[in-house]
C-alpha cells in the first residue's frame, strides 16, 4: 500500500478512536445526541482568519468570538459528528490541528465532556446535580470543577441561549433558565421547539441590533457561515437554519422579514419582531455579546448608550402601564361602590 494511503488511514482511525472515547465517557449519560455537526461558535462578523475583510464589509469588528470559545465549540461539534471532520477541514484547514492541540489539555477535554453531558440533560429536561457531574465527568479533577463548569456553562449560554443556575445550594442542584421572558401565545410544540433555537435567535438579534436595528439577509448569513451554520446544510442543534430564520422565527413574531422595495432579484432585511421586544431587550443582547468577550456591555460604548436609552424607555412604559392599571382598578372600585350604594 502506498505511504500516502497508509497515512490517511492512520489519521482516519485516530479520529474514529477520539470520537469513540468521547461517546463512551461516563456511559450513556455523558453522550450527547448525534447528528450532523458544525462549529457553532459566536463570531458576529469582524475579520476572520478564513474570510477576507472585503467579504464582510459592514458587520462590526467588535463582535468577534474568543479563541477559547471557538476551540471548545468546534471540538464539541466534531465530537458529536457522525460524518467525521472532513467537511469542517475543507472550510477551515487549520481546524483539525487546532482541535488536536486543544485536546492535549486534560482540562479542555473535561470541558468538552461536560458540555456533552449538559446538552443531553437539557434536551431530555433532566435534573442536574453536582454529584452526577463529579461522578460521570469531573472524576479526578475535583479541584478544577468551578473552572470546568464555568466554561461549559458559557458554551450552553452561547449555543442554546440559556443560563445554568444553581437552584438548590444545599444539594447543589442546577437548572437551565432561558434568556427570553416567555410570552406563551401559541402551540406548546412551538414553545418546546424554541428551546433549542434561542441561541440562534440571540445571535440574529445581536447582528440586527449592531447593524443599526435592521440587517440585510446576506449579512446575517455571513455571520452564521463564519459560525459554521449554513443555509443549505442541516445543523446538529438548529436543524434547518434557513427554515428556522425565514419561517419559524418570523411566524412566532420574533423576527420581521421585509422585502427591499424594487429589489430584483428580491432582497430582504430582518428586524426585531414584537415578541423579541417583549421577551428580551437591547441590553440583554448586548450583555450576551459582552460575555463572549469576557467583558462588560459598557465596553461597547455606542451600543451601550443605545441600550441604556432603550432601558429608560421600557421603564417609563412600565410605570405608565402600572398607572393605567391602577386608574382602571380605582374606576371599577368606584363603580362597584356606587352600585352598592344605590342598591341600598
Amino acid at each position: 500500500m502506498p505511504r500516502g494511503q497508509k497515512s490517511k488511514l492512520r489519521a482516519r482511525e485516530k479520529r474514529r478512536q477520539a470520537r469513540s472515547e468521547n461517546q463512551n465517557l461516563g456511559g450513556a449519560q455523558a453522550t450527547a445526541a448525534g447528528g450532523s455537526a458544525s462549529p457553532a461558535y459566536l463570531h458576529f462578523g469582524g475579520r476572520s482568519q478564513n474570510l477576507p475583510a472585503s467579504e464582510i464589509p459592514t458587520i462590526p469588528k467588535v463582535l468577534q468570538g474568543t479563541s477559547s470559545t471557538t476551540n471548545t465549540i468546534a471540538a464539541v461539534s466534531c465530537a458529536n459528528s457522525n460524518e467525521g471532520d472532513n467537511s469542517h477541514a475543507e472550510k477551515n484547514p487549520s481546524l483539525p490541528k487546532r482541535i488536536e492541540n486543544f485536546y492535549k489539555d486534560p482540562i479542555n477535554k473535561k470541558v468538552i465532556f461536560l458540555v456533552q453531558f449538559l446538552m443531553q440533560k437539557y434536551r431530555n429536561k433532566e435534573p442536574i446535580t453536582k454529584a452526577e457531574m463529579m461522578k460521570f465527568v469531573i472524576q479526578n479533577y475535583k479541584s478544577h470543577f468551578n473552572e470546568i463548569l464555568r466554561r461549559a456553562a458559557q458554551h450552553m449560554e452561547l449555543v442554546f441561549g440559556v443560563d445554568l443556575k444553581e437552584v438548590d445550594p444545599i444539594r447543589h442542584c442546577y437548572a437551565f433558565v432561558s434568556k427570553l421572558d416567555r410570552t406563551f401565545d401559541g402551540a406548546m410544540s412551538d414553545e418546546e421547539n424554541m428551546a433549542s433555537k434561542t441561541g440562534l435567535l440571540m445571535i440574529v438579534l445581536g447582528v440586527i441590533f449592531m447593524n443599526g436595528n435592521s440587517a440585510p439577509e446576506e449579512e446575517i448569513w455571513k455571520v452564521l457561515n463564519v459560525m459554521g451554520v449554513f443555509a443549505d446544510r442541516k445543523h446538529f442543534i438548529y436543524g434547518d437554519p434557513r427554515k428556522v430564520i425565514n419561517e419559524d422565527l418570523v411566524r412566532l413574531r420574533y423576527l420581521e422579514r421585509q422585502q427591499v422595495p424594487n429589489s430584483n432579484p428580491p432582497c430582504y432585511i430582518f428586524l426585531w419582531g414584537p415578541r423579541a421586544h417583549a421577551e428580551t431587550s437591547k441590553m440583554r443582547v448586548l450583555e450576551f455579546v459582552a460575555r463572549i468577550h469576557n467583558t462588560v456591555p459598557s465596553a461597547f460604548s455606542s451600543w451601550y448608550e443605545e441600550a441604556l436609552k432603550d432601558e429608560e424607555e421600557r421603564a417609563r412604559a412600565r410605570v405608565a402601564a402600572r398607572a393605567r392599571t391602577a386608574a382602571m382598578a380605582n374606576a371599577r372600585s368606584k363603580t362597584t361602590s356606587s352600585s352598592t350604594s344605590h342598591a341600598k
